[in-house]
């Protein structure tokens, strides 16, 4: 995956939804950390989006524990075929193992996203420009997911955004909560790379997301 253009991502925890994503969705982002046995979903996933392999740490909002385990099952999942791109925590790859699962997704040609979430604020312009140049720096694309407590907090990560998209890096933002909802249909706009939605609004994997089609609908408007 390139990321060159938008790509608008159905966040699913069971592969079994991908048909229900294909008529609205780019790709779809597998939560392995929500899965019972992700690995061999993905060794039996037949669909006909890409993947972007996510296994979300319990410190940054998901629910796989063990470090050590679930980054070995990120870098397994980074050499199958039908892996386009996998998500490591920035931390992750500068604190941790994370930089081997990167290691081993750039020998296959598999994209590596560096992430940042902020389940509490959205901190200060300057930071969010270093969290981002931190990210692009270590992944093929630089996701920042912050807390909006008020428009002001989205105008500043939308300055950000488009500040990196039209210097050529390739940036994935959106602010999460009620507040920043509508940052997820605006963000593309401003030069975010990808968005994120599920399929159905009740399976949502992070506060204030529309529901796939819904998204899909808005940001085809605002194009």
């Amino acid at each position: 995956m390139e990321f060159d253009e938008f790509v608008l991502a159905a966040a699913v925890g069971d592969l079994d939804a991908e048909p229900r994503a294909r008529p609205h969705a780019d790709a779809v982002e597998f939560r392995m950390d929500l899965a019972d046995d992700p690995l061999a979903a993905l060794a039996d996933y037949d669909g006909e989006l890409p993947v972007i392999a996510t296994n979300r740490a319990a410190w940054e909002g998901g629910e796989a524990g063990d470090d050590e385990a679930r980054l070995a099952a990120l870098a397994e999942a980074a050499e199958l075929a039908c892996v386009g791109a996998v998500d490591v925590e920035l931390k992750s790859l500068t604190d941790g193992e994370g930089e081997t699962v990167a290691e081993r997704a750039r020998r296959t040609g598999t994209a590596v996203i560096a992430s940042v979430h902020d389940f509490g604020a959205t901190p200060p312009t300057p930071e969010l420009r270093g969290l981002l140049e931190s990210a692009t720096d270590r992944g093929d694309v630089g996701k920042l997911a912050v807390t909006a407590e008020d428009r002001a907090d989205v105008l500043d990560l939308l300055g950000v955004t488009h500040e990196f998209g039209t210097a050529g890096a390739r940036v994935a933002t959106m602010a999460m909560g009620a507040a920043g909802r509508h940052s997820r249909a605006v963000a593309p706009v401003y030069g975010s790379k990808i968005g994120y939605a599920p399929v159905d609004p009740a399976e949502a994997t992070a506060p204030g997301q529309y529901d796939l089609r819904t998204l899909a609908g808005l940001v085809e408007q605002l194009r």
